[in-house]
């Protein structure tokens, strides 16, 4: 039975945008219809000019976000947004554009939701690194997931990692390194279960079931989980 969530945010709160990752989670859950709904909190009478007082208050703010999710606030963003003094804090363009995708393109909402992460993705927490990658893939942006989750794996090697850079090569018809990466998954030894589920489940993986590296890696894994 389908569930209906609907997620009242904002474009500009912190709070929000701490939670998009969670939000992405849920998105992907077949058992859940997520309805986005934009608020407009700081549009029309919500709308201020940005000055010091309220742009230390948000930084502060910020900040506590960050340690409590470990989604990153950029120097990037404080310096274009919470620096700027000639443009409105004002969240009315985004909450109409993102109304206007529900309207008339409901099944690209998360694309639109993600279109709201900064550039560069951000780093740190390996969690919250599979999930973005995660949407990524959902998106169809291998190239980018691919990149980024082979980074996250430099950084915190886990089996999960793995295989989205092995599903991503995949999706580029790049077999030889989807099964290196897969194998890479199995000899990291994180998650065997996940690793299983993914040769058995993924769409990418579908035309890699056959082959004998995977055949055999396959068996490997029934016996160690």
């Amino acid at each position: 039975m389908t569930k209906t969530l609907s997620y009242v945010f904002d474009p500009l709160c912190g709070w929000c945008y701490g939670a998009i990752e969670t939000v992405s989670v849920l998105s992907g859950n077949p058992a859940v219809q997520l309805h986005l709904m934009p608020s407009g909190l700081f549009s029309g009478p919500g709308a201020r000019p940005m000055d010091d007082a309220f742009a230390a208050f948000a930084w502060s703010n910020d900040q506590r976000i960050e340690r409590l999710t470990g989604q990153a606030f950029s120097e990037r963003y404080r310096d274009q947004v919470l620096a700027d003094r000639r443009q409105m804090f004002d969240s009315g363009p985004a909450s109409i554009a993102l109304t206007a995708v529900a309207l008339t393109a409901p099944e690209r909402e998360l694309e639109a939701l993600a279109a709201l992460i900064p550039r560069p993705l951000p780093i740190g927490n390996p969690y919250s690194e599979y999930v973005l990658a995660s949407v990524l893939v959902r998106l169809g942006e291998f190239e980018e997931a691919g990149r980024y989750a082979a980074g996250s794996y430099s950084r915190t090697p886990s089996t999960m990692s793995a295989v989205i850079v092995a599903q991503c090569a995949a999706a580029l018809d790049d077999d030889e390194l989807a099964v290196r990466w897969l194998r890479a998954g199995f000899e990291i030894g994180t998650n065997l279960a996940g690793l299983a589920d993914a040769i058995d489940r993924r769409v990418e993986f579908a035309h890699l079931r056959k082959q004998p590296a995977v055949v055999q890696l396959r068996h490997e894994l029934a016996s160690a989980t």
